[in-house]
């Protein structure tokens, strides 16, 4: 069977499965890469030793993470279970473990900036809008129009499993969105590329936020991702419940949401306990 055959094929057992359309984008992506560089072979026959030579190409040729990776693990374990309908022999793979990082923390200073720079309605609504509510950017460019409740002042967010959930909307954000609404009206996704009725793009929506940095002259490295770490934090400092902020982010777990503890202003530190010291320097 031809790849870009099977690739298809397994789009549509993923669809029949109900994985998100996310999943079903990255993982045919990294199945794809997996039979490209298998062409020729019958990958229903490849060896434990084969596949594991494959994992250690993928990081020691190409760089991948430990994150590439495990997505490229469960890639191919739903395209031999689901599409090929062949027992998954690969338990005993090694999973690597995942680098920590801190994430960067930006203050509510540096995110006023860099929207208030953003004078096209349009670019402006994207970047309040993925702050205020928290939401990762796949779930901002699947956002419909009428997930946007404003009786309520919630925005309802198809997340990761393909699990539904809300968070808050900002008035502030709101104004914005109704003024982008008139002067755009967007068709079925709320944000359209130029072609209407299809979503945004992931890469439009990073050009924006490049190009707003720096205009406002924000020095630290900031992505769009940087925009929900900082709605997380800036939450717990203005004191909202760690739970309300998991449910709000769309976390499965309480220990991925406590990071941010860390992270938080300290304000019995506002000021390093040498200054005083130092002041005769």
């Amino acid at each position: 069977m031809k790849n870009d055959v099977l690739i298809e094929r397994f789009k549509r057992d993923m669809k029949l499965k109900n994985f998100s359309p996310r999943t079903i984008e990255m993982y045919s992506s990294k199945a794809g890469i997996f039979l490209n560089y298998f062409s020729g072979h019958d990958i229903g026959k490849l060896s434990f030793e084969q596949i594991k030579a494959y994992l250690y190409h993928l990081i020691q040729e190409r760089g991948n993470k430990a994150s590439s990776l495990k997505c490229m693990i469960g890639a191919l374990k739903n395209l031999y279970t689901l599409t090929l309908d062949i027992a998954w022999a690969y338990k005993n793979l090694p999973i690597p473990k995942e680098e920590k990082f801190i994430p960067v923390i930006i203050s509510k200073e540096a995110v006023c900036k860099i929207i208030g720079v953003t004078k096209n309605i349009k670019h402006k609504a994207v970047l309040l809008l993925l702050y205020t509510s928290g939401i990762r950017s796949a779930e901002l460019l699947s956002l419909k129009i009428r997930d946007i409740d404003s009786n309520r002042m919630q925005i309802r967010i198809l997340g990761k499993g393909n699990k539904y959930r809300y968070t808050i909307l900002s008035r502030q954000c709101l104004e914005v969105l109704r003024k982008y609404w008139k002067e755009y009206k967007p068709v079925n996704y709320l944000f359209n590329s130029t072609t209407k009725g299809k979503p945004y793009s992931a890469a439009s929506m990073r050009k924006i936020l490049l190009k707003s940095i720096e205009k406002a002259e924000v020095k630290q490295h900031v992505t769009i991702h940087t925009l929900r770490h900082s709605f997380a934090t800036h939450m717990l400092e203005s004191g909202i419940n760690i739970v309300t902020v998991k449910n709000l982010l769309g976390h499965t777990s309480l220990k991925t949401t406590m990071r941010y503890i860390h992270l938080q202003k300290r304000p019995d530190l506002e000021q390093h306990p040498f200054d005083d010291f130092f002041k005769s320097l």
